[in-house]
């Protein structure tokens, strides 16, 4: 080194530098705060500086902050520009991404594609394929871009003309293509694709077999991994998880047990395999083999406990985990609360999810909801409701539900009236609980004009349950003549056995013999093997004396080994479940409970203006 040459201190740059670094660092742990604190606090900055606070925030999908950044800018650069481009883009702001596009002093190949990608990704086909035009240099990234834009709005054919068109293709672009080709559900152009690909690689050869697999082309799928040169665990857990969702347990446990390491995703794929299936033994097996657990893989096994209705194992397995030192998070407590089958548990769980602090969670609260009204206690589903303070459409929809099955049809209007002020809109589910609470409490006004708001307001099309909930609310009003007419306009889409059961319960309901005699041979027609048709049609018969026709339909359901599944309730007195069958009188203390329906129920009911001696008991 020449003795006239001295070195610039570099201290300063390195404290920048190492500050810099810790801010993206904090970022990508998600510590927002922690990383902003830092970027407030330092004495000096540099580009790099503002690039990673806005990409820290871009990364957490926190545009609004990133915006902020960007504004307090001394100087703009490209990296900072192309950043912000692709956050706006992203969230389908082009406005505001194209004017940062348009006021930069120079562009690279990123600002380019991020607002080519953001105009596919909103369906602006031409604003897209226009930018393309104008690139002053395209590379093999910006044409996969608008290959990949193509197939994202279904244009395969262009999509596959761009590819052939591009002047040079590497192996990201060709599995691209393979992928989009499967995605958009074209198997053989893919298939063709892969087998012409010059080079391959694991990521290839993984989507192509996992594609062979959600096209049921379980030989083809089989035959490509026999032949893969390297083979990773993604090309494992995609076997065993594609062929457990093909039914193919016993293949797929083979290839399980053949794996070299299991990771967890082929653990959670084996285990949810065997949990659809109902083979609750064997994939409890398995979840007791698996070396190192986490929230996940106990998250899968209490959810399969509880989506077979297995509740005593699944709140067992729950306290197992709690006793494991595991601490469970919202996914556990949404499946703990969903197979409580009684107060009581449903009690406990509800005091353990706000122990944990979820009882702000919406899923979580919109199924206390329903669950606590499917129980009887409407009190207690209004008070979680009430609490709940990010309310989604389902919330609204759940208490909607909760008051009409409960039979107050003024309440649950009244929710929905609360519900439109606060901006959230309804949905098909919604309505279906609106009109069902019309029905309920007979309010035919309002039923008629929520119903044609669900197209003519909401632009959404009536389904059969909203017809029949139409059909159901002039029925029990007595009109008849004007339920039949909403059934003669029903589109063949909306049709089904509910819209005729709604209208044959009319009938039944006012007498209506004759015409309840066609709607009940045609609802044969349509359900033969469905109970819920004869027994409305026999009742009916029955209600007016005429019991050589109901006998007539009694022996049709038995030539045709129709069985009606008889209702039951269930109720829960200090921890244990009491279950009454109709029909059945099993229960110790049967003929105690008779004496008091009699002695105390029918007066009232008497009182109330019906006639509990004339219930149609006649299929029980």
């Amino acid at each position: 080194m020449p003795k006239n040459l001295s070195l610039k201190p570099r201290s300063s740059d390195d404290a920048l530098h190492k500050r810099n670094v810790e801010i993206t660092i904090l970022g990508r742990h998600g510590k927002l705060d922690e990383a902003r604190k830092l970027f407030d606090e330092m004495p000096q900055r540099d580009d790099v500086s503002y690039n990673s606070m806005i990409a820290v925030y871009l990364k957490n999908k926190d545009l609004l902050e990133a915006e902020t950044v960007f504004k307090e800018m001394p100087q703009r650069n490209v990296v900072a520009e192309s950043a912000m481009i692709d956050g706006y883009a992203k969230v389908g702001r082009l406005d505001d991404a194209r004017k940062v596009f348009d006021n930069m002093t120079q562009r690279n190949a990123f600002s380019w594609t991020s607002l080519i990608s953001g105009y596919f990704s909103c369906g602006k086909i031409e604003e897209a394929l226009h930018l393309f035009d104008q690139m002053p240099e395209r590379n093999v990234v910006s044409w996969t871009m608008v290959v990949l834009g193509f197939a994202r709005n279904g244009l395969m054919d262009h999509a596959g003309r761009f590819f052939y068109l591009m002047p040079e293709k590497n192996i990201i672009a060709w599995t691209a293509m393979v992928k989009a080709y499967l995605d958009n559900g074209c198997f053989s152009e893919a298939y063709k694709l892969f087998l012409e690909m010059p080079e391959r690689n694991v990521r290839s050869w993984n989507i192509m077999i996992s594609g062979c697999l959600r096209a049921n082309r379980v030989d083809e799928a089989i035959g490509l991994f026999e032949s893969m040169p390297d083979r990773n665990h993604v090309s494992w857990t995609a076997m065993v998880s594609g062929l457990a969702q093909n039914k193919m347990i016993g293949i797929a446990r083979k290839y399980f047990d053949l794996m070299p390491y299991k990771d967890m995703a082929a653990w959670t794929a084996m285990i949810t395999a065997c949990v659809d299936e109902g083979l609750m033994d064997e994939a409890r097996k398995l979840f007791d083999q698996i070396p190192e657990k986490n929230v996940g893989s106990w998250n899968t096994m209490i959810d399969g406990y509880a989506r077979n209705s297995y509740v005593g194992e699944a709140l067992n397995l729950f306290v197992l985990m709690l006793r494991s030192c595991f601490r469970p998070n919202e996914t556990t407590m949404t499946s703990v609360v969903t197979s409580c089958d009684g107060m009581v548990e449903l009690m406990q769980a509800h005091a353990m999810v706000i122990h944990l602090g979820f009882e702000h969670n919406t899923w979580l609260t919109n199924a206390l909801i329903t669950l606590y009204s499917k129980s009887g206690d409407l009190c207690s589903a209004r008070l979680v409701f009430e609490q709940l303070k990010s309310k989604d459409v389902v919330s609204w929809t759940a208490m909607i539900v909760a008051y009409s099955n409960h039979g107050h049809g003024h309440h649950a209007l009244q929710v929905f009236a609360r519900m439109l002020v606060s901006g959230i809109k309804p949905d098909e589910v919604t309505f279906v609980g609106l009109l069902s609470a019309c029905s309920h409490v007979g309010l035919v006004h309002q039923g008629r004009r929520l119903f044609d708001s669900i197209k003519g307001t909401y632009n959404l099309t009536p389904k059969a349950e909203h017809y029949s909930c139409l059909v159901d609310i002039l029925g029990r009003a007595g009109l008849v003549d004007e339920a039949m007419d909403v059934v003669a306009t029903i589109p063949p889409s909306a049709r089904d056995e509910a819209v005729l059961v709604a209208l044959l319960g009319a009938c039944r309901l006012h007498g209506d013999v004759a015409i309840a005699n066609s709607i009940g041979e045609k609802l044969l027609e349509l359900e033969p093997s469905s109970s819920g048709g004869y027994v409305l049609l026999a009742n009916t018969y029955a209600a007016e004396g005429q019991w050589d026709e109901f006998a007539k339909v009694r022996k049709r359901m038995r030539e045709r080994n129709v069985k009606r599944i008889p209702g039951y309730s269930q109720i829960q007195i200090t921890g244990k479940n009491h279950v009454f069958v109709v029909g059945e009188r099993s229960h110790p203390q049967i003929e105690e409970i008779y004496r008091l329906l009699q002695q105390n129920l029918q007066p009232l009911m008497r009182e109330m203006g019906s006639t509990p001696e004339n219930l149609l008991l006649v299929l029980s």
